[in-house]
């Protein structure tokens, strides 16, 4: 008997995967544990391996091909079995106009509904949102219309399996993936693809960014006896990047308001700080996210970073690790960056960008002295996040990074 194999979802957040490499073709044979293909997200990869043996019979995905979680990929079993009924899409009839129309099998009092026709996706790289309950031949749940306006698809003419012939999420993942298959000329590269949709979120925020600096002096202090117990083998290594981001924190716990989403228009206040902190690796911008942050002392989040930073680096941090931030970090100034604007990541509310250590003039009684300053800016969502409020923040994260010395001591 035939085994369809699933594309299984990698993490909690995790929507779609690029199917990067088939392992096996049709026709090979499998066994139990055999990699079939190798999948990547946007942040992480993973292999999909054979839960049984015998034939692989189809592969319904061409490497490249961007699909939806719990997808049916391919087919695994005895040579010359049919696979059409596992065919994404199969389960979503397209007659032809002197075919009967067909009914909703899910409920004895379905209404008929009108010809199905193949799902349209737009083949650009930005297209417009589209408002899918008005154009589906049944009404959408609320999680299929999310699903339909994230991936700006029109599910036109879908036959919904829920009661009623309601459309539900997992009809339209289904002729989602049908239509990408369908269409490769309509598939953006990938990592494109997430660019585009995720500066198309950024297009609904009032973003505005305010500047600031810090005298940097105690967290040169503390980063040069850092180093020594590092050598010692005392602590953990600390960075600059781990300094800033626990006086974030201490900030953060002060002004609660900026550790906040902007939700379906209202905005959502978290208690606990997941802080995001950017990454440049091989695969690109990661951001790995260190959950409940304002619970660790200073080695411990210098442990977790440096445990995400190179599992970042290196591939093999899970998607999970790299979702669920609630602020995040940017820090350009090790690539010689002295001041940055950074852009939100929605449904967050704002973002910190840090820039390099600079020699900045101060006026000392009569004269000028100069200070080793670090540049601070806080790009924020005007819908949660007014001016004077962020102009606070900053305030309070400068006071932090003044006395961190003074703050690690207390907390030690």
């Amino acid at each position: 008997m035939a085994t369809p194999v699933e594309l299984p979802k990698s993490g909690n957040t995790v929507e779609e995967c690029v199917i990067g490499r088939w392992a096996k073709q049709a026709g090979d044979a499998v066994s139990p544990g055999d990699v079939l293909a190798e999948v990547e997200t946007d942040k992480a990869t993973f292999e999909i391996t054979a839960p049984v043996g015998g034939t692989l019979l189809a592969t319904f995905f061409p490497e490249g091909a961007l699909v939806p979680v719990f997808t049916t990929v391919c087919v695994i079993g005895a040579a010359g079995e049919d696979v059409e009924a596992f065919r994404p899409g199969a389960a979503v009839p397209v007659p032809s106009p002197q075919s009967p129309v067909p009914m909703a099998q899910t409920s004895p009092t379905a209404s008929p509904q009108p010809p199905a026709t193949t799902p349209r996706m737009s083949a650009t790289a930005s297209p417009e949102p589209l408002a899918p309950s008005a154009r589906a031949s049944g009404p959408l749940s609320p999680r299929a219309r999310r699903f339909a306006a994230k991936w700006s698809f029109e599910p036109a003419g879908i036959i919904g399996s829920g009661p009623g012939g309601r459309v539900l999420e997992q009809d339209v993942r289904k002729a989602y993936a049908s239509a990408r298959a369908a269409t490769p000329f309509a598939r953006p590269a990938p990592t494109r693809d997430v660019i585009a949709r995720r500066l198309r979120e950024v297009a609904t925020t009032a973003q505005y960014t305010l500047h600031a600096s810090a005298d940097a002096g105690q967290l040169l202090s503390m980063r040069a006896r850092a180093k020594e117990m590092a050598r010692a083998n005392r602590t953990p290594e600390i960075s600059i990047d781990v300094l800033v981001t626990f006086c974030t924190i201490r900030a953060l716990l002060e002004t609660p308001d900026l550790n906040a989403e902007l939700i379906d228009g209202a905005i959502v206040r978290h208690r606990a700080i997941h802080v995001g902190f950017a990454c440049d690796t091989p695969r690109g911008l990661l951001v790995p996210v260190v959950r409940d942050a304002q619970d660790l002392s200073i080695g411990a989040l210098a442990r977790r970073m440096n445990e995400r930073a190179a599992g970042a680096s290196d591939g093999t941090i899970s998607p999970d690790a790299l979702s669920g931030g609630t602020f995040t970090i940017s820090n350009l100034g090790s690539l010689g960056v002295e001041w940055v604007t950074p852009v939100i990541a929605p449904p967050q509310v704002a973002i910190l960008g840090v820039g390099a250590i600079h020699a900045k003039p101060v006026r000392t009684g009569g004269g000028v002295d100069f200070i080793d300053a670090i540049a601070l800016s806080i790009t924020c969502d005007r819908q949660a996040i007014d001016g004077a409020l962020g102009a606070r923040f900053l305030r309070t994260l400068a006071e932090k990074i003044e006395q961190v010395e003074y703050d690690l001591i207390l907390r030690s």
